[in-house]
């Protein structure tokens, strides 16, 4: 099974809910992706990692870390950071927080990161893409350099859009109709 198949499959099995739901976004849906099991289980992480690092490299971005809002972006950075080590140049990782720590270093953007750095935005979910903005005003108010976002899945609920009506490119390894939805 190809490493595309093997995410659907393991999106179907692990991630995908049915129900009634109210999203981040604040819409409801009859549906909801909790990408994180797939993204944190150990096969999950191999192709995601392989699948990132390839569309990275595709869409010719040469980025020297990757990373986006905490919880769901993590296991999506930590598993192209990864798979980059296989395959240099090595990519490195961050995590943004919602708001920065009132104590210690006081940071938003924590992991390896700093000013002038080129990165790739990356999501596990983008719906209304205001994720994705949150991480990518935190990096540019930091002096990063944002290249791209890369997403695990898009919804195709408007966010990819709103995010290249910005200016911004989008790559998505997945999207609902893939899913079957």
């Amino acid at each position: 099974m190809s490493d595309q198949a093997t995410l659907i499959q393991l999106l179907r099995d692990r991630s995908l809910q049915t129900g009634d739901f109210v999203l981040a976004s604040g819409r409801r849906s009859s549906y909801y992706i909790d990408a994180r099991p797939t993204t944190m289980s150990a096969q999950g992480q191999k192709v995601i990692g392989r699948l990132g690092l390839a569309a990275i490299r595709q869409a010719g971005w040469r980025p020297e870390a990757v990373g986006g809002l905490t919880m769901g972006a993590d296991p999506v950075a930590y598993a192209i950071a990864s798979a980059s080590t296989d395959a240099p140049p090595a990519i490195d990782a961050f995590s943004v927080r919602k708001a920065a720590k009132d104590h210690g270093a006081k940071r938003r953007i924590e992991g390896n990161f700093s000013p002038g750095m080129p990165v790739v935005v990356v999501e596990d979910v983008i719906t209304s893409g205001q994720s994705a903005l949150q991480a990518i005003d935190a990096v540019t108010a930091e002096g990063g350099k944002v290249l791209g976002v890369l997403s695990v899945v898009d919804r195709l609920q408007g966010g990819r859009e709103l995010l290249e009506s910005a200016g911004i490119i989008v790559v998505v390894l997945t999207t609902t109709h893939d899913l079957g939805l």
